[in-house]
């Protein structure tokens, strides 16, 4: 029996505003908000803003990304970002034979593009590789390992052994903070993982987004759409 593939239609508007304690004389920003398109998702519409209005340029940064560039070069005491998109999204399963190899076998394709994913095995400053990342990775990814099976392995030890804690992290605590304290936000457990996966010689990058929650689901099903405001709607995930 063919599996039912069902298409859902996103509407998201996305607000950053900034509100200074004075008055400011000029502001200089970028913003990455363009939701990608790929085999997952079509991006249909889109449409970038800023108040005070000024003129924004774009380009693609080196990994991809959609980037608009602007400046406010009048006094201003708030600035707001909006970006407002529509998205089709369509379920994809993960390939099949990739997730059956083992950790050794995926290591040998990895050796084959080291180019092209040089940057997805390396540390950064906010992904720290270190003693105790390369011992989990030794636990989690041992050369005759399932690849598939490993990966589901590893994501349910974090979210078992991590509390999810709003509050306890800023955006710069660092893999080992949180490793330790056992505790943080989405951001932070990603980054966890990715450390990891990097110390196990497996790619791995940061994706930032938009996620369906479970009361939007259960809307949609029953043909009442939900809006969804701040932190709610927006998550951190790994792609690997």
């Amino acid at each position: 029996m063919e599996k039912l593939r069902l298409l859902m239609r996103f509407r998201i508007d996305h607000r950053t505003v900034y509100r200074y304690a004075g008055t400011a004389s000029e502001s200089f920003m970028e913003a990455r908000l363009t939701p990608t398109s790929n085999r997952r998702q079509k991006l249909l519409s889109r449409k970038f803003s800023t108040t005070p209005a000024c003129n924004v340029h774009s380009y693609t940064d080196y990994f991809g990304n959609a980037v608009e560039t602007f400046s406010i070069v009048q006094r201003h005491r708030e600035l707001i970002v909006r970006c407002e998109s529509e998205v089709e999204t369509l379920p994809a399963d993960p390939p099949a034979g990739a997730l059956e190899i083992t950790i050794s076998e995926a290591r040998q394709v990895y050796n084959e593009n080291k180019l092209e994913l040089f940057e997805f095995l390396r540390p950064s400053p906010a992904i720290e590789l270190d003693s105790e990342t390369h011992r989990l990775a030794t636990q989690f990814f041992s050369p005759g390992a399932s690849f598939g099976p490993a990966l589901l392995k590893l994501n349910s030890w974090i979210k078992g052994s991590f509390r999810y804690a709003p509050g306890s992290t800023k955006i710069d605590t660092p893999v080992s903070a949180v490793l330790k304290n056992r505790a943080g936000v989405c951001q932070d457990f990603a980054q966890v993982m990715i450390a990891v996966l990097r110390s196990a010689s497996i790619p791995a990058r940061y994706v930032t987004g938009y996620i369906e929650t479970e009361t939007q689901r259960k809307a949609s099903e029953a043909q009442r759409p939900v809006k969804l405001i701040g932190a709610s709607e927006s998550h951190a995930w790994v792609e690997v």
